[in-house]
């Protein structure tokens, strides 16, 4: 399986909007070709947007998301939920990622536009970590793509998945609503899914999961507006093998118009632990991660 570059995946957007484009001559309420043709269909405008174009996000759309992550390898889960919000130009990013099988289990993280640095709050967790509520640390993600901003990772995972099943002739379907939006479906392989760190399992795990059981697919269901806009994505399904099961249901979509009060204040110097450099940053995470392997 290929794993695509941030480039490659704002090529994928853009694919999408061509996509609805190129559907434009459909009846609204129509099916675009379905079955075989779909794939031939699919894959067409899917492979040629992704030889052409190599823009990367802008990252200045404003826009509110969600995304449900549920994961199960026989009794052991990962249930969580993170969401986002971009404002403004440059923007303001803010991402909650909070755990749905204890509530005291989060982090936020805040970065407000244009400064130095960003911020993240922690939850009683992850209290050991700091002795105040809040850290603080170097911002560094000036230049990166905005597959990189833990508001849209989870997406652009998805989108890799979903592109590399096209690549290999899965699309399914694909179907414009009365209201001018566009259903797509494909089948996506374990395999890709676990290839493009949708959802990360520890090696105790991934060592369980037998390649016969990476061969077997979930469903894909992407949902485009009238003008294009990927407004809703899911991967989900329950694979069988070896004395084992993994079920998956990944779902992101986007929840309504973002405003200055989805956003949060910059907290109080008091409040806010200082991670100076890149050592100090990288002993937190280090400490971070042996909380999470508990």
């Amino acid at each position: 399986m290929t794993v695509r570059t941030a480039s490659q995946l704002t090529a994928l957007f853009a694919c999408l909007t061509l996509l609805v484009t190129g559907c434009g001559s459909a009846k609204a309420g129509s099916p675009v070709p379905n079955g075989a043709e779909a794939a031939k269909y699919v894959s067409a405008k899917f492979s040629a947007t992704l030889d052409k174009l190599g823009n990367q996000f802008s990252g200045t759309d404003a826009k509110k998301s969600v995304q449900d992550t549920f994961a199960r390898f026989d009794q052991q889960k990962i249930n969580s939920t993170v969401s986002a919000v971009q404002l403004g130009r440059p923007p303001s990013r803010l991402s909650r990622n909070h755990s749905n099988l204890d509530s005291n289990e989060f982090l936020d993280t805040f970065h407000p536009a244009n400064s130095p640095v960003e911020y993240m709050l922690l939850g009683p967790v992850y209290a050991s970590l700091a002795p105040t509520h809040w850290v603080s640390m170097p911002y560094t993600g000036g230049d990166l793509n905005e597959c990189f901003w833990a508001g849209s990772q989870g997406l652009c995972k998805m989108l890799s998945t979903v592109s590399d099943a096209v690549d290999h002739g899965r699309a399914k379907t694909a179907r414009s609503a009365p209201d001018g939006s566009l259903e797509l479906t494909t089948d996506v392989t374990l395999g890709s899914f676990l290839d493009n760190r949708v959802v990360v399992f520890p090696q105790s795990i991934l060592d369980k999961i037998t390649p016969a059981m990476k061969a077997q697919t979930l469903a894909a269901r992407l949902v485009l507006d009238a003008k294009g806009r990927l407004t809703e994505i899911r991967l989900s399904g329950l694979v069988r093998g070896s004395g084992h099961e993994v079920e998956l249901n990944e779902h992101y979509r986007l929840d309504g118009t973002p405003t200055e009060n989805d956003l949060p204040k910059v907290p109080d110097p008091a409040d806010v632990t200082v991670l100076p450099d890149s050592a100090a940053v990288s002993d937190f995470y280090a400490r971070m991660r042996e909380i999470q392997g508990r």
